[in-house]
């Protein structure tokens, strides 16, 4: 039964690849068969490529990021409001980081302004910010968020490879449905006379 399922099943398949000589299949029938397999073996032959690409890309832009790191400054700053989340002592990984109102010094100079905080942080609690040349506070790139960069370029690289391959398809789809029904029209422009007995 197995043996008769199996070749049942490629029977179906060289049908519609158009694997079973069949000469009233037109060449249009042919491409139509092959897009969703050549899109496919296109995605697994360039999808790891591109992914590359992407995450080097990303791993360039996380050293651009840390070489302007070099020249930020950590000040003390005191939150003025509560940050918005949870707070879990697990590491972080149940917390991210909110945009918080608080107040720094700079060589006796007060400054008011929101500084990344960790999503929980009371109102009163004492942070560590970081401030770039001209003293504006930054979100300081960690090697986590760095890791995170990278896989999501990857990922997102592979779904732009995936829809741009579907957009091809569906276009050349399309071209071929046209032509396909134009093949036809024709054809029963000179078959269909001979037919109903009219010339």
């Amino acid at each position: 039964m197995n043996g008769m399922a199996s070749t049942t099943r490629w029977t179906r398949l060289s049908r519609r690849l158009g694997l079973d000589h069949n000469p009233l299949r037109r060449r249009s029938d042919l491409m139509a068969a092959w897009l969703l397999p050549a899109m496919l073996a296109a995605l697994l032959l360039a999808g790891p490529l591109v992914a590359i690409i992407a995450g080097r890309w990303a791993q360039q832009d996380n050293a651009a990021a840390w070489r302007a790191q070099q020249s930020w400054h950590r000040v003390p700053a005191v939150l003025l409001a509560s940050a918005p989340g949870p707070l879990f002592p697990d590491g972080g990984a149940n917390s991210w980081t909110v945009w918080t109102s608080a107040r720094w010094t700079v060589d006796g100079v007060p400054h008011v302004g929101k500084v990344p905080a960790t999503s929980g942080s009371k109102a009163g609690t004492t942070i560590t910010a970081w401030l770039d040349q001209a003293g504006d506070p930054r979100l300081a790139l960690t090697s986590a968020a760095a890791s995170d960069r990278v896989i999501t370029a990857s990922v997102i690289a592979i779904g732009a490879l995936a829809l741009l391959l579907a957009s091809m398809g569906i276009i050349a789809h399309r071209v071929l449905n046209r032509r396909r029904l134009a093949t036809w029209g024709t054809a029963w422009t000179s078959v269909g006379p001979q037919w109903s007995g009219r010339r």
